[in-house]
């Protein structure tokens, strides 16, 4: 199911912060961060569209379990450009990822799988990633 860079064996725990910091193509349609439990599943899946799956300037969270795709969430703005550089933090609490875009708004996705750790992590897509870091 994932493509693109793919970071394994290396957790994300509950109470830890993931920051990701990359560069959109010139030309981007869009590109998704993924974190699940194995290469099968996503727990969060953050996919900025700049003009991709009937979108413009949207940013789209959902969960892929069981071989399907579960509800879409979409809030806020578009902070993103193509061209340009981003950062995303994404905060691991209990129950949620708090999300904060590159202009500091922030989208609240529910831990849908209720796990304490997810161990993979995937950026694909029209972006480079630059830096990746947990703590």
């Amino acid at each position: 199911m994932m493509k693109g860079v793919i970071i394994q064996n290396m957790s994300f725990k509950v109470g830890q912060t993931m920051t990701i910091v990359g560069v959109a193509k010139p030309d981007a349609g869009d590109f998704a961060v993924n974190i699940g439990p194995n290469k099968e599943e996503i727990v969060l899946h953050i996919n900025p569209r700049f003009n991709a799956h009937g979108d413009e300037n949207t940013v789209v969270c959902n969960s892929y379990q069981g071989g399907i795709w579960c509800e879409e969430h979409r809030e806020g703005g578009f902070p993103f450009s193509q061209g340009e550089e981003f950062k995303i933090i994404i905060e691991f609490t209990p129950t949620e990822f708090l999300v904060t875009l590159p202009d500091g708004s922030n989208i609240h996705f529910p831990n849908r799988m209720g796990a304490e750790k997810y161990s993979i992590t995937n950026i694909e897509g029209d972006a480079r990633l630059c830096s990746f870091e947990i703590k």
